[in-house]
C-alpha cells in the first residue's frame, strides 16, 4: 500500500508520513496537492464539528497528477468541495452542493487536502487560468462563498450595504458585493483587517462608529451567534440579512424584529467555483493576497493551526 504525508485530526491534530494514497474511482481524478489552506471549519472540525476524522482541509491549489480522462493530466486545478452522487433531484437541479448522499472534502467522510494528494469527480474541477497567482487560486473557495450571495440575489447596485466581520470571509464578501454596489462598509473590531479590507471605495468602521440603521442588505459574518442581533438593529424594514456565520446561536435572541419589520432571511453556504475564477478575471485589482497571513510547510501544521487559532490570522496556507 502507498502512503503519503497529511494532516490528520483523529481527536488530535496530527502530521503523519504513513497516511494511505487514495484510490481514485472512474470519473474522478488524483491531485498532487501543492498549496492548502486553513479554514475556520478546520478549527471548528477540532472542536467536534460533524464528528469528523481524517485528513483535514478542503481548500487547495494542485496538480491533476491521474485521470481516466488524459487530458486533465498535468492540469493546474481548484476544485469544488461538494462529490454529489448526480442522481437525485437535487443534482438534477444543478445543486449537487445539496445533494444529501454528498460527501464534503475534509469535512464529511471524504479524506481532504491537506496531504500531499487528494481526489475528488473530473466534474468538480476548475483549470486555473495562468493569469491567476497561486495566492488568488488558493482562495477561490472562501470567494466562491462570497459570491454566493450575487446568485441567491438580484442586486441593482443602489443597495446600502453592511457586511459584519472583519474576518477572511468578511471581507471577501465586501469586495465581491463591492464589485456590484457602490455604497458598502465592513464593520469590524480590528483595525489592522479593516485596513486590509480597504478595496473599490469600501468603508470601514470599528465596532460600528458611525454605521446608521437603515440598511438595504446586511450580511453577517461576525462568526458569532450574536452577530444576528446586530443585523436586525441596522436593516431597514423589508430589509434582506444573509446569514454566513454557521455558529450555533448560544441562549435566547429576540427574532420579533425579523416579523415586525418584515425583514427577509438568507442562509448563504457554499458558492460556484466558476463565479469565483470568473470574479478573479474581471477584477485582476483584488488584493486578494493581502489576506494571506502566514505560509507554513506541511510539516509545520501544528505551528500553522496554532496561528490560525489566535484570532489574529486572516488566512494560514499549507505548503506541500
Amino acid at each position: 500500500m502507498q502512503t503519503m504525508q497529511a494532516v490528520v485530526f483523529d481527536g488530535e491534530l496530527r502530521y503523519v508520513r504513513d497516511w494511505p494514497m487514495p484510490r481514485i474511482s472512474p470519473g474522478w481524478a488524483l491531485i498532487r496537492v501543492q498549496l492548502a489552506g486553513i479554514c475556520k471549519t478546520d478549527l471548528e472540525i477540532m472542536k467536534g464539528y460533524m464528528g469528523y476524522k481524517g485528513v483535514l482541509g478542503h481548500e487547495f491549489l494542485g496538480v491533476v497528477e491521474k485521470c481516466d480522462d488524459p487530458a486533465w493530466v498535468g492540469k493546474r486545478v481548484v476544485g469544488e468541495i461538494n462529490a454529489a452522487c448526480g442522481k437525485c433531484d437535487w443534482c438534477a437541479q444543478g445543486l449537487g452542493r445539496h445533494c444529501p448522499r454528498r460527501t464534503t472534502l475534509g469535512i464529511v467522510n471524504h479524506d481532504g487536502c491537506m496531504a500531499a494528494y487528494c481526489v475528488l469527480p473530473v466534474e468538480n474541477l476548475f483549470i486555473v487560468d495562468p493569469a491567476i497567482s497561486d495566492e488568488q487560486a488558493i482562495l477561490t473557495e472562501p470567494l466562491a462563498a462570497a459570491c454566493e450571495i450575487l446568485e441567491q440575489l438580484s442586486l441593482t447596485g443602489k443597495e446600502r450595504v453592511v457586511v459584519l466581520g472583519d474576518g477572511r470571509l468578511g471581507i471577501l464578501c465586501a469586495w465581491a458585493l463591492a464589485t456590484v454596489a457602490s455604497e458598502v462598509a465592513l464593520v469590524g473590531h480590528h483595525q489592522d483587517k479593516l485596513s486590509i479590507a480597504r478595496w473599490r471605495g469600501i468603508s470601514t468602521s470599528l465596532r460600528g462608529e458611525g454605521i446608521a440603521p437603515g440598511a438595504d442588505l446586511v450580511v453577517e459574518a461576525t462568526g458569532s451567534g450574536k452577530g444576528i442581533s446586530q443585523a436586525m438593529e441596522l436593516c431597514r424594514p423589508r430589509g434582506i440579512i444573509v446569514l454566513k456565520s454557521t455558529v450555533a446561536l448560544q441562549g435566547e435572541i429576540n427574532l420579533a424584529p425579523l416579523v415586525i419589520n418584515e425583514l427577509t432571511l438568507v442562509g448563504s453556504r457554499c458558492g460556484r467555483f466558476s463565479d469565483a475564477l470568473a470574479m478573479m478575471r474581471a477584477f485582476p485589482d483584488m488584493p486578494l493576497a493581502r489576506l494571506i497571513t502566514n505560509r507554513y510547510p506541511l510539516q509545520q501544521a501544528t505551528r500553522a493551526f496554532t496561528e490560525a487559532q489566535s484570532g489574529q490570522a486572516l488566512k494560514i496556507v499549507l505548503e506541500i
